[in-house]
């Protein structure tokens, strides 16, 4: 994907409160065809147009793949983030006109598994609400364990025990609940595939857990889209484009390019696909990475950069783009 790469003029269709802290939307295509088709696990990248600011992240789909009557998505409004999640929380209404990207999915189901073990913290439930429509839909097997702060902020919780009943456990922090992962890992069955979407520090334990209990590394598998960080504003050469750009305090390097009409890969915004990736001409100061996608050694080189998440800080930088 590309920052030219066509997008879907959709119409918001609805906007629902789903609790204090999320709010679920909606969108249908404004000529009125169906969706593009998509398998649970995938994302869009909704486009932003915050009163001259252009804004474009990455949400989960959460919708039926079997339902290309439209798309859903849930979103956390983070108060000290850099302007997504409040936009959609504040400005978009139903009716309004907005941009998406067609779905890409880089958290696919692994069809080979004999059963699917999945693991949730937070609004990192979404994928999963797609991914367990349709495995009931195939007759897969699969549970679900799903970690919250209390319950009020659990969401999902009462619709997700209705329609899947024992296959749902529910863990609530401010209760005491923990997930036994080691006891839960050691009782699945060979074949069994794990995946898990959430906080940072979540995702780091269950692989390592699940790693160190023995796991094929094929076997697990994992999602988290990190929103690019805030920081001093920075310059960069890009070399082959001859140009030279300012990236603003709460403006990513990726959105700096596009800014100066710069072509550059993405699927996800996140760090996480690697499409951005991006070689180093020359430095002098710091790279900030904060992507998931380099290696420790990669990042200790100062060779790479991924534009979507990580900044700069220093006198010099020059990028082969």
């Amino acid at each position: 994907m590309r920052a030219k790469s066509p997008r879907l003029s959709v119409t918001v269709a609805e906007v629902v409160e789903v609790n204090s802290l999320i709010k679920r939307f909606r969108f249908v295509r404004t000529d009125g065809q169906a969706m593009p088709p998509f398998s649970g696990g995938a994302h869009i990248v909704v486009d932003m147009d915050d009163h001259g600011t252009r804004r474009i992240n990455p949400y989960s789909l959460m919708s039926n793949p079997a339902d290309l009557s439209g798309y859903s998505i849930s979103v956390r409004r983070d108060d000290t983030g850099r302007g997504g999640s409040l936009f959609l929380h504040q400005q978009v209404r139903q009716g309004m006109q907005m941009q998406i990207s067609y779905p890409v999915n880089l958290f696919s189901l692994d069809q080979r598994a004999k059963k699917h073990l999945m693991i949730a913290g937070g609004i990192g439930i979404t994928p999963f609400i797609s991914q367990m429509a349709q495995l009931m839909s195939l007759g897969g097997r699969f549970e679900l364990h799903y970690s919250v702060r209390n319950r009020e902020v659990g969401a999902y919780v009462d619709e997700l025990k209705s329609l899947y009943g024992e296959r749902i456990h529910v863990y609530f922090d401010d209760d005491g609940d923990k997930i036994q992962l080691d006891s839960l890992l050691a009782s699945q069955f060979f074949g069994t595939h794990l995946y898990v979407c959430g906080p940072k520090g979540m995702i780091s334990w269950v692989r390592s857990t699940a790693e160190m209990a023995g796991w094929p590394a094929g076997s697990i598998h994992s999602e988290e889209f990190l929103a690019p960080p805030v920081g001093e504003p920075f310059t960069v050469e890009l070399l082959r484009s001859k140009k030279t750009i300012t990236v603003g305090a709460s403006q990513s390097l990726l959105e700096a390019m596009e800014a100066a009409d710069v072509e550059a890969p993405y699927l996800c915004r996140g760090g996480a696909c690697g499409q951005c990736e991006t070689d180093v001409v020359r430095l002098d100061g710091q790279l900030e990475h904060n992507d998931h996608w380099l290696t420790d050694e990669q990042k200790a080189s100062n060779q790479l950069i991924m534009p979507c998440v990580s900044r700069f800080r220093g006198k010099d930088l020059v990028l082969d783009r």
